[in-house]
């Protein structure tokens, strides 16, 4: 008897509509302005530093390294630590192009 009425219940179940998923629609739209916008921005900032390198120009690597380039290649530069010293680093280590003459400053 008890499971006759159990099975003659019906279900109070929400119907699925559009409003259920604005929550989810607000957290994609913040997630996008707040994280990958400004990420995507900064990266595309950063490639056109790389591709922009050329030699005579003073740059900060990721590593705190200050020096002047005196190469640059495809996937490296030669970078000039201390007079007639040269280093080969990789390009996208490259973090800050200086101001010229910074290097004579510090």
């Amino acid at each position: 008897m008890l499971i006759n009425t159990a099975f003659a219940a019906t279900a109070a179940g929400a119907s699925p509509d559009w409003t259920s998923f604005v929550p989810l629609i607000v957290i994609f739209v913040l997630f996008w302005f707040m994280l990958i916008r400004p990420q995507m921005k900064q990266a595309k900032e950063q490639r056109k530093l790389i591709d922009s390198l050329q030699k005579g120009d003073e740059v900060t690597t990721s590593g705190g390294i200050v020096g002047r380039i005196t190469k640059v290649g495809d996937g490296f530069v030669g970078l000039e630590i201390a007079p007639d010293i040269v280093i080969n680093i990789q390009k996208h280590t490259v973090q800050t192009l200086l101001p010229k003459g910074t290097i004579k400053s510090l």
